[in-house]
């Protein structure tokens, strides 16, 4: 009797579950069929599937309008989308066509804001808000969406000093309404950081003394938001529920103080499935912030506030993919078999070399063979660009085959939608000269037929070589 690989999978996990399935022996994603894209656009590609993208989004506020009701909580429930984590005009799209809010963090931002404004696919009133660093431009560029009248623009003080260059640049262009602001937590790091607190906001023991100072008595702004966020993530664990209870016990010491307060903003955090057997308790966890709001409220006789979230990899990392062939199996000793891809791990999914960022690796065709232990190797010169067990604590355990197959073993990385395009620097220049893959939309229509088409061919040395100087007239 063989131990296939679908065995394996099949006795380790649920399978088929939510997302993955096979269908002739090859594996399908939300139904679709790899093994048709494989045929039609070869390898390596990188696809979207856009309608995961309003699935995520309608799970997290389906989830917190419940617990909003279940509680008799009075305050709203407001979902924002951070647009750093995938700028893409076809991916804000389809958040925005489910009425999401929207988080900037850079100067460049603010251009994106406003040409999404010109083409009609959002209004003024749509909650803007500016987090990350204010440099100078940044500022400049908040308060010209002030000046076009955008009226619900909220600005993140994530230093003290922002407010001072905030204000110059109001009282230069002569603002005639108040400016919405927030300010940022600075929050306590876990035990194994490489550092305590922090580099982003403002020291919480700081807060309460800015905000009486520079604050209160501010005719130019409007104290609107009180905002933190853990890196790490929302969990279930004493030090997230530790800092989430610290802010909000600043929350409502700073309500005392100001009537315009009334939005506590949760910041990122939801994980994203990264494995096979990922499991979170979204509602459980939902309910337990719900809650916990409510009942401090309740005990200090504070209005609850409105409930902001800025969820960007939760809305938009499961819908991406990448698609590669293995070129080669090499045996370089008795022990280590590696599988060679015709692409660079370090170029398409930085996140996995840089951070140790896991992904779901699955083979898309081949379930039927015995399986083994494999190191996955870019076809880079680069000494680390690779996958295997050693950095993600986990074997890599892949379909075996003879080299005389007629067909070659594809694998697929999933849930790869977040950052890794911006961060290996979509279109620029790649390690080696290896060019970024080609790049496929995949959507359905009214009917829920699959539409798919070509969004950027391959790179081609031409594009590289004239970002390069070369071949310039």
């Amino acid at each position: 009797m063989k131990n296939t690989y679908f065995n394996l999978i099949d006795q380790t996990f649920y399978f088929p579950q939510e997302g993955f399935d096979l269908r002739d022996g090859y594996l399908t994603f939300h139904g679709i069929s790899l093994k048709h894209l494989i045929e039609k656009y070869g390898t390596p590609f990188r696809f979207i599937y856009l309608p995961k993208i309003g699935d995520q989004i309608k799970k997290a506020r389906n989830l917190f309008n419940r617990a909003i009701k279940k509680h008799g909580y009075k305050g709203e429930y407001h979902y924002c989308y951070c647009t750093k984590c995938n700028h893409f005009s076809h991916v804000i799209s389809a958040a925005l066509k489910h009425d999401v809010h929207l988080e900037t963090s850079s100067a460049f931002d603010i251009d994106l804001i406003q040409n999404l404004y010109k083409e009609e696919k959002i209004d003024k009133k749509r909650i803007i808000v500016n987090n990350g660093y204010k440099t100078d431009d940044y500022l400049k560029k908040i308060i010209s969406l002030h000046e076009m009248d955008f009226t619900n623009i909220i600005v993140v003080l994530d230093s003290k000093s922002e407010l001072a260059r905030l204000t110059a640049v109001a009282k230069t262009v002569g603002i005639k309404k108040p400016i919405k602001i927030g300010i940022r937590m600075a929050i306590n790091e876990e035990a194994q950081s490489a550092y305590y607190t922090s580099r982003l906001g403002i020291r919480h023991a700081e807060i309460n003394d800015f905000f009486n100072a520079e604050i209160k008595d501010n005719e130019l702004v409007e104290f609107k938001m009180l905002h933190f966020f853990v890196d790490s993530g929302i969990k279930d664990s004493l030090y997230y529920w530790g800092e989430f209870q610290k802010a909000l016990k600043l929350y409502i010491d700073l309500k005392k103080q100001s009537k315009t307060l009334d939005s506590f903003n949760l910041g990122g955090g939801f994980p994203i499935k990264n494995n096979l057997g990922f499991e979170y308790d979204f509602n459980y966890v939902i309910n337990e912030i719900v809650k916990g709001i409510k009942e401090a409220c309740d005990n200090d006789n504070v209005p609850e506030p409105h409930i902001f979230t800025e969820f960007g990899k939760y809305t938009v990392g499961e819908s991406g993919a990448i698609i590669f062939k293995v070129l080669e199996q090499k045996q370089q000793n008795d022990n280590e078999s590696w599988y060679l891809i015709d692409n660079s791990l370090m170029n398409t999914i930085p996140d996995a070399w840089s951070i140790h960022e896991k992904f779901i690796l699955l083979p898309i065709n081949k379930w039927n063979n015995e399986y083994r232990r494999a190191n996955i190797g870019g076809i880079s010169c680069d000494h680390s660009d690779y996958y295997n067990s050693e950095d993600f604590n986990q074997e890599v355990l892949l379909p075996t085959y003879p080299e005389t197959d007629k067909e070659p073993l594809y694998l697929g990385f999933f849930h790869t939608g977040a950052y890794q395009d911006a961060i290996s620097g979509y279109g620029g220049i790649k390690h080696c000269l290896i060019p970024s893959p080609k790049h496929v939309i995949i959507d359905r229509d009214d009917k829920g037929n699959i539409i798919d088409y070509v969004y950027r061919n391959e790179q081609s040395a031409e594009d590289m070589f004239r970002l390069l100087g070369y071949n310039q007239e």
